[in-house]
């Protein structure tokens, strides 16, 4: 490497000169897992590195996730495709949902040839339509390790490394538990360190805090469909538990046990938050029978453990909720990805689950699993596929680039006349993030109020930031979530209008003329453009594996 990231240190002697890969995968969930073993299965040396613990770590690992599985029968998959067409704002995209539901169908049969544990149902048929979290992503550590991964636990990946033409060739980060640094050079790298929920203590999500988004538009990538990124869990009071599935059995109450009306409807999630804006609210889970009883707490045993506890019965007992952001975990938006490769802008470089725009198969609207798991899936198999495909035809020029780190925020040194924590830089962040009334209702004026006093912080963080070899990583995370919070409020202004989980106060109505897509980007100067829709799945205009 011509310079090193880490302040005060310019060799590379810190690093193990070992780690070469064809494909290096930042993320270790649901996506990323696809993604190794694809590329791996494919004939490629793979390394992926994960935040946490590859098989515990990220939303889906926490308890259990809904899959989009439908049979290859046309009439129950036209009536999937057609489900959230409306909810999503007409941005979806009728061939890559009909990809993504082949490739999920394939893949989850794939699991239970692995060993998976689905359960049958009346039929005596297994059930495919759900995953739980645990055995899960045991199940993919599993497979990835057998397929010859080498697997960076507690590493996460701080910056990408780039050659001369800007071509991404690998990434340097750090072991939190040794303190060691790492960089892994590679043909190729996969991003799918999934989204960002501003460590607000949803449930699986204080991983998720937009590293990936960082690092993609430091090396040139672009975003798209960050206005759709508000994205709010409910929760009880007392709890960081945001599985949702189970409220569509609840009553919402007032303070004083008179039922909230529309409360419990489809657009539900707005008449709590405005509620919350003035007083508490409760709810009951009133409406499920004995029998769904013993159901759900054999489905999703996590939900119920704050509820015990707290000796709460919540079908019989009412109890406070709240609404937790989850942000672009459970929002749309991500990088934007060129073709069928889940390719993006930069050579070399591919997106996959929450960390790419989930635009393609639900526009403007999603929630938790379904859509999400299978994308995860299905894009994490492309991507690994297709990442390795493009190693090889770079040969053996792969590993012996010129590269260099990209990226300078948090990394830089220069002479300061104050520093600003870490820990101010999130604070501040979240404080113009978490309002129901900035983040979830929209208008122009809280946006502009926000936007600018984001982009004083990002000033700050890029001139400001107190860092060091101990704090790096939480320096790189805060300034990931203030560089998501200017992208995501960027297109929200730009978005003159409401459309899937946007809303914006000052345009309550959808406008056709604005059924496209907002694409973004930059850092110290961020930008927002229209793109028109994308009607067809988009294959590649030139050779994979070429660099421009």
């Amino acid at each position: 490497m011509s310079r090193n990231f880490w302040s005060g240190d310019s060799s590379t002697t810190n690093f193990d000169p070992s780690l070469q890969a064809d494909v290096l995968v930042m993320g270790g969930g649901p996506a990323g897992t696809w993604a190794a073993w694809s590329a791996a299965s494919s004939g490629a040396r793979v390394v992926l590195v994960d935040k946490g613990y590859c098989g515990t770590s990220g939303c889906a690992a926490a308890s259990g996730n809904g899959v989009w599985y439908v049979p290859p029968d046309p009439e129950a998959r036209e009536a999937a495709m057609a489900s959230r067409e409306a909810l999503g704002g007409f941005l979806s995209n009728r061939e890559w949902m009909q990809r993504v539901l082949d490739q999920t169908f394939a893949n989850v049969n794939l699991l239970g040839e692995w060993g998976y544990p689905f359960p049958t149902d009346d039929q005596g048929k297994p059930y495919r339509r759900s995953l739980q979290g645990p055995e899960y992503m045991r199940l993919m550590r599993k497979q990835v390790k057998r397929a010859g991964v080498t697997i960076l636990d507690h590493s996460p990946a701080l910056q990408l490394l780039v050659d001369s033409q800007g071509a991404v060739a690998g990434a340097t980060g750090v072991n939190r538990q040794s303190g060691k640094k790492w960089a892994v050079r590679s043909g190729a790298v996969i991003i799918a360190t999934g989204g960002c929920a501003f460590l607000s203590k949803a449930l699986g999500c204080n991983v998720l805090t937009g590293d990936g988004y960082l690092m993609a538009v430091e090396a040139g990538a672009q975003m798209s469909g960050m206005e759709f990124s508000n994205a709010y869990g409910i929760a009880p009071a007392f709890s960081s538990v945001t599985k949702t599935l189970f409220y569509n059995w609840a009553t919402f109450l007032y303070e004083d046990g008179t039922p909230i009306p529309g409360a419990g409807s489809q657009r539900g999630r707005s008449v709590i938050a405005k509620t919350l804006l003035t007083q508490p609210v409760y709810a009951i889970l009133d409406k499920a029978t004995e029998e769904m009883q013993a159901n759900m707490r054999k489905a999703q045993p996590n939900f119920f453990l704050p509820f015990d506890r707290a000796g709460i019965d919540p079908f019989t007992q009412r109890f406070p909720v709240t609404l937790i952001l989850e942000g672009t975990v459970r929002g749309t938006g991500g990088i934007k990805i060129l073709d069928s490769t889940c390719a993006t802008s930069v050579p070399g470089l591919y997106a996959a689950g929450d960390a790419a725009t989930r635009e393609l198969i639900c526009g403007g609207f999603t929630g938790g699993g379904s859509h999400n798991a299978a994308w995860a899936i299905s894009s994490g198999y492309w991507a690994g596929q297709s990442a390795a495909s493009y190693t090889r035809q770079l040969g053996d020029q792969a590993t012996q680039r010129d590269i260099e780190p990209v990226g300078e925020a948090a990394f830089l040194n220069s002479a300061r006349s104050h520093t600003l924590k870490a820990e101010q830089v999130i604070q501040a962040t979240q404080a113009e993030v978490f309002p129901y009334d900035r983040n979830y209702f929209r208008s122009e004026q809280g946006l502009t109020e926000s936007l600018h006093k984001l982009n004083d912080l990002w000033k700050e963080v890029r001139t400001s930031l107190a860092v060091d070899d101990n704090n790096i990583v939480q320096a790189r995370e805060a300034a990931a979530m203030v560089a998501t919070a200017r992208w995501m409020y960027s297109s929200a202004l730009e978005r003159r209008e409401t459309r899937g989980m946007h809303r914006h106060l000052d345009y309550p109505q959808q406008d056709a003329e604005q059924q496209h897509y907002l694409i973004s980007g930059g850092l110290d100067k961020v930008w927002v453009q229209a793109q028109p829709l994308n009607t067809t799945v988009q294959e590649p205009k030139v050779e994979v594996g070429a660099t421009a």
